[in-house]
């Protein structure tokens, strides 16, 4: 089985910043996409970011140009390094991954973090 674990949120001032980091742990074969997706009170989960395995990135809306994902793919790690943080940024921010867990695996299995709160105060 495939373990996702994220680290870095907290509590930060509006205009500061947070690195998050997600860890993929357990046996598998390779994962291609990660993503990041956070889901505010009230409101669905949404895609902050993803990046393949070639580090091709995709973000939602307007958040490149305060967010930036990236990964290191021989730790199968993926980042969010997160700027100018705004209150609207809270949200719970949950980690994704898309997972092959056998070579011969025709599909890849989603697999979600436990999830880490950030809050941005105003």
């Amino acid at each position: 089985q495939v373990q996702l674990v994220e680290s870095g949120g907290g509590l930060v001032q509006a205009g500061g910043s947070l690195k998050l980091s997600c860890a993929a742990s357990g046996t598998f074969h390779q994962i291609n996409i990660m993503a990041w997706y956070r889901q505010a009170p009230g409101n669905q989960r949404e895609l902050v970011a993803s990046i393949t395995s070639d580090e091709t990135t995709n973000y939602s809306g307007s958040l490149k140009e305060r967010f930036t994902i990236s990964r290191d793919g021989a730790k199968n790690t993926v980042l969010l390094q997160m700027n100018s943080l705004k209150p609207e940024d809270t949200a719970i921010y949950y980690c994704n991954a898309g997972v092959q867990e056998y070579s011969y695996d025709l599909m890849y299995d989603t697999v979600w973090g436990q999830g880490t709160q950030v809050t941005v105060s105003s």
